[in-house]
């Protein structure tokens, strides 16, 4: 009998378990072991900070014992310590007295108590013990150094069948017993489909599966002996090659070498050697191939083609050329697989084009016919090397040999010719086919049309699809996918119509990537309602949407601002049983803030995280978006606040909605606060927080500053937009600086670079007045709403700011009705019997005149016309929580529109004190007001309280006084306040 060398203690015993904790200490090896026997505990310390290593023994373990160490996992500053789990005897217990209970709530006091242990190795320990006693209680302790030290310090004794341990004057007494024989298995790392193979085999290898790394593979086999055939072991090995699994496929198959039973045959030795090569392991698959003769397994063609994979595969082609030769020594005729593989392997190395042709001429000449494979090989190295000459020729030789070429084929040749810009090549060589009676699959035409919509050429694509009907290939859904896509990526939006309408004339019933792609182009577009009329086509022919689908569909209302139709949509998922997206929610998150409706915007944001959909960062920012357009800049920061406990970061689009919420609700100074920490934040602006900044000095009036920061965006490369323009044009009209206006008008319209800026500028000065003319403003109007209503909301803002202050009061109505009836301002005007109302709480100072203006002359020609007046009219001028705050009546839109009125109606509009955040007036009043107004002379302006006309540009090197130009008056009272610094951004309108 073997024992240990420190303890003298027997180490084979029947179920013992051994604990084996080992530290060095310099070049000095320190050991301590816990031998835990029929004996009890035996222990020798000498260490200082030990780690652990556990192993079950079975009883039949091989002597002498081998010092195989398992390590436990433990923290730098900790060791852990395993106390096997341990059981206090009853009789022990009887025995103690009151002062040995102590020192044990003491002893157990100074641990560190920890739920699990971790140890690298799957070692069965826990899962063992946990079986022992279910009647004792058993302690399973991490404790920190100090704990070992005090815990192995003092003396021990031991007892058979007992265990004694003496710490100072403190006894403690163990029993142990030994483990029972059984097999222990964890969870299988990988689950097993029901079902798949036999039920031997799914047990077999979920038993496997299971096993630990140094469980007993003889001990799973024991149950399943002369019950499984090597059919059945390979499909073992083919389940553990699917999933990489190397070791335990190893494993089994060096206990199946040692077998007679289930010794392997040579279809396992060849699975193995695949297994191997595919994990890169090349001396271990040279190793079981010169196994297989002393093992009495005769190699083939199979084993050969598999170690020549593996060595090809991974790189080493001179090595399968070696094999090769050799499998012909061996007189193994080598088979078209061989000759693929060798092929693949020195076409994916790097052998030159001779020794490829070398290669396959040695195929045929000993009478191996080349197959499909074989050709595509060669077409592979041909794309990969640009070699067109070539790939022609063996494209004809295969057809030739009769072999019908596939889609990876026609991808090959386009790869080839596409990398030569002779994509045309491919294109002859099919009109080969279709003369020779060889009609190409609409694959082929399909891979051909890809390759020319990625380079977008149109023409090109729709010559390939001319000659595919032609030639009586009929085109399916992906054929006419191909080209919606190409042609809505050029915006030709008559032509998808076109060719949609085509295809369903054609019989070809589209499928939802087809509705997908139209989906995404008319979005884009900006023809949102199109969109959800696709929609609707689409359940009316009973086409799946899938989760693009509905992703794509409110996207697009978001855009649009089709808060309806997205809520539509999204009851639609929840009948369908369809979880909705982030994406999703994010949509009509966006959907509803284009709408001015916050509260349904929040809850949408509210509902995705009760479902579990977790907002991303668009989501935050759509709300942010929502809030800042109307300037309700306190719910903005709630959102940023909730933002940052999310630990969602913030991104350039977050700061940018920050400032539009600062500007629009008169918070300039903050708006300028948020623009200056970007640089911070580590936060580049983009062109749009350019803009925005820029927007915040001319809300506030500051002149100087807009000149400043327009030249800033200039010198740093770029083009200012439309919107800067007409920014820069109502600063100057509105501080009488007619000749500055002049040159930025003149600006505008011999910019070379953007036609937006000359059409807009040509607008402006009255030049597109006419009907006829007027269609290219109409033009630009739906590029830009194409962009959303986002961007459209501040070109419409802008441009009616510039319009308003240059005295183009007439071609503002105008623009505003063309707003209108693109989406934008759904809010504007409201009419019942009870109330008539205008919403201009998203609106600029110069838009919030044009709309009150006609909201007013509307209103005088309702009172003229004898219909009834609503018993209230009210102006809504700020939404959110600041409609219960006092500072309300002094921000800007506010301010504004209660001195237009005042001026126009004098003591008629007021604020109720119930709301700051409306201006209204009753029947009796209005009724009064409207009966005190002369009608006019002139037929013209009989149904107008504010004329509306368009006022010529005063020449230049002229001064005309603001008032004489706008009857809606900028109040330039606080001039010199607004000159100063851009550090001193007035806080408020004055």
């Amino acid at each position: 009998m073997d024992y240990d060398k420190g303890s003298g203690v027997p180490l084979r015993e029947k179920g013992a378990l051994i604990c084996v904790v080992r530290q060095w200490d310099g070049g000095d090896c320190g050991s301590a072991y816990l031998l835990w026997a029929r004996f009890g505990w035996i222990t020798r310390s000498n260490w200082t900070r030990p780690t652990i290593s556990t192993r079950l023994l079975p009883p039949y373990y091989p002597q002498p014992l081998p010092r195989v160490l398992l390590q436990a996992k433990s923290s730098p500053t900790r060791s852990p310590l395993l106390l096997s789990p341990v059981t206090f005897s009853r009789k022990s217990q009887r025995k103690s007295n009151p002062k040995l209970r102590e020192a044990h709530a003491s002893l157990i006091t100074e641990m560190s108590f920890s739920p699990t242990l971790s140890i690298s190795s799957s070692s069965p320990l826990s899962t063992s013990i946990s079986k022992i006693n279910p009647k004792f209680n058993h302690l399973t302790v991490l404790t920190n150094s100090s704990t070992h030290r005090r815990f192995l310090s003092g003396r021990t004794t031991f007892l058979s069948g007992r265990t004694t341990f003496l710490s100072g004057d403190r006894r403690l007494e163990f029993s142990a017993r030994a483990k029972p024989k059984d097999l222990i298995l964890g969870n299988p790392s990988v689950t097993l489909e029901k079902g798949k193979y036999s039920y031997d085999v799914e047990t077999l290898i979920n038993k496997l599966s299971s096993l630990p790394p140094r469980g007993s593979i003889a001990r799973c086999l024991d149950i399943f002996k002369n019950k499984l055939s090597l059919n059945d072991f390979a499909l073992v090995f083919k389940e553990f090659a699917a999933r990489g699994d190397w070791q335990r496929s190893l494993r089994l198959f060096k206990y199946m070498q040692r077998q007679i039973w289930c010794k392997p045959n040579e279809h396992i030795y060849t699975i193995m050697i695949s297994l191997l090569g595919r994990e890169g392991l090349l001396d271990k698959c040279a190793e079981v191939f010169d196994e297989m003769p002393s093992q009495g397994v005769v190699r083939s063609v199979f084993s050969y083609t598999a170690l020549i994979n593996a060595y090809g595969r991974n790189g080493q082609y001179e090595t399968s050329l070696e094999f090769l030769d050799r499998m012909k020594k061996d007189k193994v005729p080598p088979s078209i697989l061989t000759y693929n593989t060798v092929l693949n392997a020195c076409a994916r190395g790097g052998l030159d084009w001779e020794g490829l042709l070398g290669l396959f001429a040695e195929m045929r000449h000993e009478g191996i016919q080349p197959d499909l494979v074989t050709y595509n090989t060669l077409l592979s190295a041909c794309a990969g090397r640009g070699l067109g000459d070539e790939a022609e020729m063996v494209f004809r030789t295969m057809n030739e040999g009769g072999i019908v070429p596939d889609m990876t084929t026609y991808r090959y040749l386009v790869e080839t010719f596409g990398k030569l810009d002779k994509l045309e090549k491919v294109s002859e060589l099919l009109k080969e086919m279709e003369a020779g009676g060889n009609l190409p699959e609409i694959t082929s035409y399909n891979v051909l049309l890809e390759a020319y919509a990625e380079l977008g050429s149109i023409r090109e694509s729709m010559g390939v699809f001319r000659q595919m009907q032609a030639a009586g290939c009929m085109p399916n859904a992906a054929t006419y996918s191909i080209l919606l896509n190409l042609y809505g990526r050029h915006g030709r939006y008559d032509d998808v119509r076109e060719l949609f309408l085509e295809m369903k004339v054609s019989n070809t019933e589209p499928d939802a990537a087809t509705y997908n792609i139209l989906i995404q182009v008319f979005g884009e577009g900006g023809y949102f309602k199109e969109v959800v009329t696709l929609f609707h086509d689409m359940v009316e022919e009973k086409i799946e949407p899938n989760m693009e689908t509905y992703e794509g569909l409110i996207y697009a209302c978001g855009k649009g601002g089709l808060h309806e139709d997205s809520k539509k949509i999204l009851l639609h998922m929840h009948e369908n049983g369809i979880v909705p997206s982030t994406k999703a929610y994010t949509g009509v998150i966006e959907a509803c803030g284009q709408a001015a409706l916050y509260d349904e915007a929040l809850v949408a944001f509210n509902t995705m995280n009760e479902v579990g959909s977790k907002p991303s960062v668009e989501s935050y920012n759509s709300l942010i978006y929502a809030f800042a357009r109307g300037g309700l800049y306190r719910e903005t920061e709630a959102v940023l606040l909730i933002m940052g406990k999310a630990g969602v970061a913030r991104n350039v689009h977050t700061v940018n909605g920050m400032i539009e919420a600062f500007r629009q609700g008169g918070q300039f100074e903050e708006a300028i606060k948020a623009y200056v920490e970007m640089e911070k934040t580590r936060c580049d602006p983009d062109e749009w927080t350019l803009e925005a900044v820029l927007s915040v000095y001319c809300v506030a009036g500051l002149v100087n500053e807009c000149e400043e920061h327009f030249q800033e965006i200039k010198a740093s490369g770029i083009l200012p937009s439309v919107m800067c323009y007409c920014m820069m044009l109502a600063v100057y009209a509105r501080s009488n600086r007619w000749d500055d206006a002049y040159v930025l008008l003149n600006e505008m319209l011999t910019n070379r670079a953007s036609n937006i800026h000359q059409v807009i500028g040509q607008m402006i000065k009255g030049d597109y007045d006419d009907d006829y003319n007027w269609q290219m403003v109409e033009y630009v109007f739906d590029k830009l709403k194409s962009e959303g209503c986002g961007l459209g909301m501040r070109f419409y803002n802008t441009l009616l700011e510039a319009l308003w202050w240059l005295g183009q009061k007439q071609r503002a109505v105008r623009v505003l009705n063309e707003a209108t009836q693109r989406g934008l301002f759904p809010e504007l005007f409201r009419k019942n019997k009870l109330v008539v109302s205008v919403d201009v709480h998203r609106m600029w100072q110069g838009g919030a005149y044009t709309a009150m203006s006609v909201w007013l002359n509307n209103m005088y020609e309702m009172f003229l016309n004898g219909e009834d007046l609503p018993h209230l009219a009210t102006v809504v001028v700020v939404r959110g929580k600041m409609e219960k705050s006092s500072i309300t009546q002094d921000l800007p839109i506010a301010k504004s529109a209660y001195t237009f009125l005042q001026d126009h109606m004098p003591a008629s509009f007021s604020f109720p004190k119930w709301n700051n955040g409306r201006i209204l007036c009753q029947r009796p009043q209005l009724k009064r007001i409207l009966s005190s107004i002369e009608p006019s002379t002139d037929e013209s302006e009989r149904n107008n309280i504010i004329t509306l006309s368009n006022s010529p540009f005063p020449p230049p090197g002229t001064k005309t006084s603001s008032s004489a130009v706008n009857s809606g008056r900028y109040n330039d009272a606080g001039s010199d306040e607004r000159i100063r610094t851009r550090t001193e951004v007035l806080t408020s309108m004055v």
